[in-house]
């Protein structure tokens, strides 16, 4: 299955509403530190130019910039646009490093608060561009964080795709996966009221854990199974709290 480009008479989803254009809180100039706005991040991995991919994207990342707004938490959207690091990510796998763009993109989705993940259906799942920018990205740069997940494609069958192949994924990755997944299929774009509430309600979803804590992601609890004390440690200590036991029964 290939993905669809958008019809005759949608709007491009590089374009933003007007609404929304000048609105400062998506300014990607805006300075970033620890007290400034929510930083949510859309990684989308559509393919064509334009494509239903990146539009569902950037109305996802609306959605939640308007909610977040109304309950006056300061947000930025940044969005990484996956075809455009193909070349880098295949080269990251061969040469073992990532280039100058793609350390850029790695460093926008660990730094952020959320993210919003959406790549078109193919054979079932995920994309394999989707797939590999996730492999690059250390497997820590997720832990705790709240992730809205998305998905495309040309017929409402793929749409159990985001639970057997995208919401397990971001479990292992150990991302706080918001309970909506959001799918658009085909026959979505012509009559959008079912889409539109899906939209609304993972918004609110990925908002409501945005708001509730800030914003601000607490530091992830240490794993207690990072420091392993050897066997033989362990044997050794058991074996001198037993000898006061034996001298006693002597």
């Amino acid at each position: 299955m290939t993905e669809f480009p958008l019809q005759s008479g949608e709007r491009p989803a590089a374009e933003a509403p007007d609404d929304l254009a000048d609105d400062p809180r998506l300014s990607a100039d805006e300075p970033v530190s620890p007290s400034g706005p929510v930083r949510v991040v859309v990684v989308s991995a559509g393919l064509s130019v334009p494509s239903s991919t990146r539009l569902l994207a950037d109305r996802l990342g609306e959605a939640v910039a308007r909610d977040l707004g109304a309950a006056e938490v300061p947000v930025r959207v940044d969005t990484v646009e996956l075809r455009d690091l193909a070349n880098d990510i295949a080269q990251n796998f061969t040469a073992g490093f990532p280039g100058p763009k793609l350390t850029a993109a790695l460093d926008q989705v660990t730094g952020a608060d959320a993210v919003i993940a959406v790549t078109p259906i193919f054979t079932a799942s995920y994309s394999g561009l989707f797939k590999s920018f996730f492999d690059v990205l250390d497997q820590e740069a997720l832990t705790g964080k709240p992730v809205l997940i998305a998905a495309t494609g040309g017929t409402a069958r793929h749409s159990l795709a985001l639970e057997h192949a995208l919401r397990p994924l971001f479990a292992y990755l150990r991302a706080v996966v918001v309970p909506t997944a959001v799918y658009a299929a085909s026959e979505d774009w012509g009559n959008t009221d079912g889409l539109n509430r899906r939209i609304d309600r993972a918004a609110a979803e990925l908002a409501t854990l945005l708001a509730g804590t800030g914003g601000r992601r607490a530091a992830p609890a240490a794993d207690p199974l990072e420091e392993v004390v050897p066997f033989a440690e362990q044997l050794a200590a058991l074996r001198v709290q037993e000898l006061p036991v034996r001298r006693e029964r002597r």
